[in-house]
């Protein structure tokens, strides 16, 4: 190895890298399980199919990193002392998978995340400006999807973001900025909007039963034509409509 960067294909354990630049280095299928990585870079990188397995990585950065199918199980991203994230701006992250990650204050900022999923993962306070979701299939064929699945998206900026039918199941939205966002035909069953910004959104045939909305004033959205809720939940609708709603 050079500056101990792996080979690809390698695997490498147990090992703390300090300020390392790997920016545009070959790391396609590396697999690195229970390392600390501080301040590394990666920019420009092609980690096609890499592997972070309960690692650390503080103030990494992945700036337009080929990260398509990269995994990342129960890693931790955070750095609470300065509120630094991991930057993934303009990096490619189709069919990336997280896992059990602490994404806080991460910025994902243009880039491409079509078919990747979040699971149980905080990304308290990250932003999607410009993030896609998407892609397209001939002219006319485009298709949208990521999952975010039990995951903390309080106080994350996913304004005027596309996410259209994709699955937002029981994640935390307290006071995120869904401004403008597309959540035509999303499924948010068992979300938790409390006091989410909302001005302009598209909530049409979203599915919101068993979600929190209190608070969700419906005619800021832009739609929500066949919104689905159930019964139970119509009063905090109404009640947040500023609705004197009684019993009978």
């Amino acid at each position: 190895m050079t500056d101990d960067r792996p080979s690809p294909g390698q695997t490498v354990r147990t090992r703390t890298f300090a300020a390392v630049d790997w920016d545009g280095a070959d790391l396609t299928d590396v697999v690195f399980e229970d390392c600390a990585f501080v301040d590394p870079r990666f920019d420009n990188a092609g980690l096609g199919g890499v592997r972070f397995a309960n690692c650390r990585l503080t103030r990494a950065s992945f700036t337009h990193a080929d990260l398509r199918e990269a995994a990342f199980d129960t890693c931790n991203f955070a750095d609470p002392g300065t509120q630094k994230g991991a930057r993934f701006a303009f990096a490619r992250l189709d069919e990336a998978r997280f896992a059990n990650v602490d994404l806080t204050h991460a910025r994902f900022d243009s880039a491409d995340l079509y078919a990747a999923t979040f699971r149980d993962c905080n990304l308290l306070g990250a932003g999607f400006a410009r993030a896609r979701f998407h892609r397209a299939f001939g002219r006319t064929v485009i298709r949208t999807t990521v999952a975010f699945v039990d995951c903390n998206l309080s106080l994350a900026d996913l304004s005027g973001v596309v996410l259209a039918g994709c699955d937002l199941s029981r994640s935390r939205l307290r006071e995120t900025d869904l401004s403008g966002a597309d959540l035509q035909g999303a499924t948010l069953t068992g979300a938790d909007l409390f006091q989410a910004v909302v001005d302009g959104a598209k909530f049409a045939k979203a599915d919101l039963r068993g979600a929190e909305v209190s608070g969700l004033d419906i005619r800021r959205l832009a739609s929500y034509r066949d919104l689905k809720i159930t019964a139970d939940q119509q009063w905090r609708l109404l009640d947040a409509m500023g609705l004197d709603v009684r019993a009978d």
